[in-house]
């Protein structure tokens, strides 16, 4: 069978626009494995049809390869089908009327192209165009709708927000230092043009932006990030890991990269790594660990575990279906879901895969998604897997759910299932899940909410995020991992009965893996008595996370909404992070450094987790190397 996107080659013929939306059509469905049939030209990528931005790059790399556009085409401001089909028809007739032949990184000749209808940045003024470059990237909006005379706030849209995150990419993009506010008193992106361009006078040594730059040449910075290996063309499909290696290898020579080194003793307040790098072991104080209770050490725990395997073994080596369910896992069912107070439970092996198989066994192609921007990976790619409509709210903003909730209830041929993490992973703040189950209600959807992070702390008995807000039994189903607060493996789903054991039969990462060992089982079911027998750990937990909250807000650190056990201290650009990690570490404190794709670029921070077993001298040792690490790198100013 003959595939559209072969029916023509648009390079060698007068651009058709009908041919061209059929094949751009084509790309998207075979990317993101919708039906056709739900790819409307004038659908949103992201609030409509659930297309994030790792994707959407996923996209454009495949339609500037069908179409033989350059490297730089089909950047910014492409927010639909028909306007991707209407830029390569723009970039194809360009092309036609003589432009300059230019070759992208991989060798490969395409027309020399245009980020869109120039504004009024002249040929000199690289300050205003990178400016305009980094609008274009951070609102989406389209080269012409960038008036750089438009107010900022009013005629733009642009909030406090985005133009941090513009500002921020365009100093980099300039070269300015680190230390550059992240917000000037600008009324225009002209106005805020000239603050940078003052700026970049202040600091001589400051650079023209260049696209293709990787590497800084005052400083041999590398200024590539791993979004950089991700859509790398080859032949041979292992090209794109011999040129992560030189990368890897230096960022972890520099000490920026330090990722998977491994314990040498249990993980308490302290912990013993050995640092594979340099060849040795060392103490840290541990602000990396997700055990928020201090029970993956409790005696009674591990007890449990060691006499569980001693009892049935090192593991059962069957799925649940097939030989794989123990007297423990049933047990453990049972316990779970009293301790959430709903009818029934399932466990998967992991929370990852309680995610995958929950939502791909409910949700099915002519049924749509709906989840927050900022959720959980494993959500996301669950959505993908099931191929139904995705649709993504912005981060906690209830009308943009609503007004998503109401064209859903309207168009959706199927049911509508919203999902959202209870506490997010690298931002600490909760999910508004009052005003999320008001507007399902409203709407006729259903509920899921990922406890990952919030099983164990949130609530009066640490059963999670429905308990925190007093919706007990107002949340269709909440799903849970017991790796962290729980100090075990798998993950779990809880709610009505009939949906549970549907989604026995239905969920394959349960129906077709092996699920846990026994001995997990019960060390899992002594942490649920732990936890039911001594409730002043959450209460230590909390008052754990206030002591140091409340030193690192003084000390003048963005913490953003943070409301649980996750504090992150943000510094935006990957270099700042990565060298604030390495200063903390220097000073015997170990946090999670998180960058891309764990977080946005130009959203890079540290990721700090509390636990109850904290003493207040760690807490205060923490904080002042929280604060002695962010003088020394930029973050915070240096004292006088």
């Amino acid at each position: 069978m003959t595939h559209r996107a072969d029916l023509a080659d648009p390079v060698d013929e007068r651009p058709d626009p009908t041919r061209i939306l059929a094949q751009v059509v084509d790309i998207v469905a075979a990317r993101t494995l919708y039906d056709e049939s739900h790819l409307r030209p004038d659908s949103h990528f992201e609030a409509e049809l659930g297309i994030d931005s790792v994707l959407l790059q996923s996209v454009l790399a495949a339609v500037r390869e069908r179409f033989r556009l350059g490297a730089g085409a089909l950047h910014g401001g492409i927010t639909t089908i028909r306007e991707l089909a209407d830029a390569v028809r723009g970039e194809l007739e360009a092309a036609q009327a003589g432009p300059a032949v230019v070759r992208d990184p991989g060798g490969t000749a395409g027309p020399a192209v245009t980020a869109g209808p120039a504004v009024t940045a002249g040929p000199e003024d690289t300050v205003l165009e990178a400016v305009l470059t980094a609008a274009l990237r951070q609102t989406q909006y389209q080269r012409h709708q960038l008036d750089p005379d438009a107010d900022i706030e009013s005629e733009l849209g642009i909030d406090s927000v985005i133009l941090t995150s513009v500002v921020t990419e365009a100093a980099e993009a300039l070269g300015l230092p680190r230390t550059t506010p992240a917000a000037v008193d600008a009324t225009t992106l002209r106005t805020l043009a000239e603050h940078l361009r003052a700026r970049t006078a202040q600091h001589p040594e400051s650079r023209t932006p260049a696209p293709t730059a990787t590497v800084a040449e005052e400083d041999d910075w590398d200024r590539r990030s791993m979004k950089d290996f991700v859509e790398e063309r080859d032949r041979d499909l292992f090209a794109k890991a011999r040129s992560f290696g030189p990368y890897l290898r230096r960022r972890e020579e520099e000490q920026h990269y330090w990722y998977g080194m491994p314990l040498r003793s249990q993980c308490r307040n302290r912990a013993v790594i050995y640092d594979e790098l340099a060849g040795r072991e060392r103490e840290f104080l541990m602000f990396a660990s997700n055990n928020y209770l201090g029970l993956a050490n409790h005696p009674k725990v591990v007890e449990a575990i060691c006499d569980a395997t001693r009892a049935y073994g090192a593991t059962h080596t069957g799925s649940r279906f097939i030989g794989g369910t123990n007297t423990l896992h049933k047990e453990l069912e049972r316990r779970l879901a009293a301790f959430k107070q709903r009818p029934a439970c399932i466990v998967y092996p992991g929370g990852y895969a309680a995610n995958l198989g929950a939502i791909s066994a409910l949700v099915r192609s002519y049924d749509t998604l709906v989840t927050d921007k900022l959720n959980h990976m494993s959500i996301l790619d669950g959505a993908r897997l099931s191929g139904a409509v995705r649709r993504i709210y912005q981060h906690n903003d209830m009308a943009d759910l609503e007004r998503i909730l109401r064209r859903g209830a309207q168009d959706a041929e199927g049911g509508l299932l919203v999902v959202a993490d209870g506490v997010f992973s690298m931002h600490g703040d909760l999910c508004d899940l009052p005003e999320i189950v008001r507007l399902a209600r409203t709407y006729g959807a259903r509920v899921m909410v990922d406890d990952a992070h919030a099983t164990g702390v949130l609530g009066a008995r640490g059963s999670g995020t429905a308990e925190h807000f007093g919706l007990k039994g107002e949340v269709d189903l909440e799903l849970g991992t017991m790796s962290k607060a729980l100090a075990g493996m798998g993950g779990f789903v809880v709610g009505d009965e009939e949906v549970v054991e549907y989604l026995r039969y239905y969920s394959h990462s349960y129906v077709f893996a092996a699920n846990i060992p026994a001995g997990v089982a019960a060390g899992l079911i002594a942490s649920l008595d732990v936890i039911e027998l001594e409730p002043e750990r959450v209460k230590q937990l909390w008052t754990n996370i206030g002591t140091l909250r409340g030193r690192l807000l003084e000390a003048g650190f963005d913490l953003e909404n943070s409301e649980s056990a996750i504090l992150p201290l943000v510094i935006g650009d990957e270099r700042g992070a990565m060298e604030m990690g390495r200063a903390v570490r220097a000073r015997g404190l170990f946090c999670q450094t998180v960058v891309y794709p764990g977080v946005p670029l130009g959203d890079a921070r540290l990721r700090v987790s509390v636990t109850s077993e904290h003493t207040p001298e760690d807490l205060e040792l923490a904080a002042e190397i929280f604060v002695d690490a962010a003088r020394e790198t930029g973050v915070l100013p240096a004292t006088a």
